[in-house]
């Protein structure tokens, strides 16, 4: 089964995200937190990927016995949980903007991408609906929906707006974490792959059967990877969105 956040209980989950719960007095190690523990976590992750994560290889990383990780984090759900907010924090949203709500929209786009890319794990952990709010997604979200806040929306539209967005980065971020995964696994990049492929496809993809295929095909338009065209596709989802949004404001 495939690695998720949301499988944890969530009340006890919350109070580990906002640190409600006291530290122990007298830890197993001196100088062992949940802090220490998520940066040990990510560090694997992002080394291995996150199937290959385990408590026992934490507590490895850490120089410790693995029952001394369950004094501070119950178990790997709560873990996961726990790195997911852990990497949203990392994606740079001023506290203060004063922009307009595209160029916010824009911003919140480029931030989650930055940092999915920075870990291609995160994708595919999270959970959409089942992501508990913890400090990073808090201020993500208040972020996102502040950047479409008083522009003529009723609060479902403004939520199924920033949905929208999310969607999308989502998608191209799970492309591009899939064609790594794939290079790292069969030690064939991206482009080498294709380079041994287009041989046998050229066989295949005739001009008479495939003629707009075959023109898109041999003009090139397909030598890039999905993750470059991110920003075009950004670009008209918010074109879309600012139609919208103008026909709302002229009633």
């Amino acid at each position: 089964m495939a690695e998720k956040t949301g499988r944890s209980d969530p009340t006890r989950t919350l109070a580990l995200l906002w640190r409600a719960k006291e530290p122990p007095a007298r830890g197993p190690k001196p100088g062992l937190s949940v802090d220490r523990i998520v940066a040990a976590a990510i560090a694997l992750a992002d080394e291995t990927g996150v199937a290959a994560l385990s408590m026992r290889k934490v507590a490895e990383r850490l120089g410790v016995g693995t029952m001394s990780l369950y004094t501070y984090v119950p178990g790997k759900d709560e873990l996961l949980n726990l790195m997911v907010d852990t990497v949203l924090a990392e994606a740079d949203r001023p506290e203060a903007f004063s922009g307009t709500w595209r160029e916010g929209l824009e911003l919140h786009a480029r931030a989650d991408r930055a940092v999915a890319l920075r870990h291609p794990w995160l994708v595919s952990l999270s959970t959409p609906g089942l992501m508990l709010l913890g400090p990073a997604e808090t201020a993500r979200s208040e972020f996102a929906m502040r950047a479409v806040s008083g522009i003529g929306l009723t609060q479902r539209e403004m939520v199924d707006i920033v949905n929208l967005v999310d969607g999308y980065v989502r998608g191209v971020a799970q492309i591009t974490a899939d064609i790594g995964a794939a290079d790292r696994e069969s030690d064939v990049d991206y482009e080498e792959w294709w380079d041994k492929a287009t041989p046998m496809l050229e066989r295949f993809i005739q001009q008479s059967r495939y003629p707009t295929l075959y023109a898109a095909w041999y003009s090139g338009a397909f030598e890039t990877s999905p993750g470059e065209g991110f920003e075009f596709g950004l670009q008209r989802l918010l074109d879309g969105v600012e139609r919208f949004v103008d026909e709302r404001a002229r009633g």
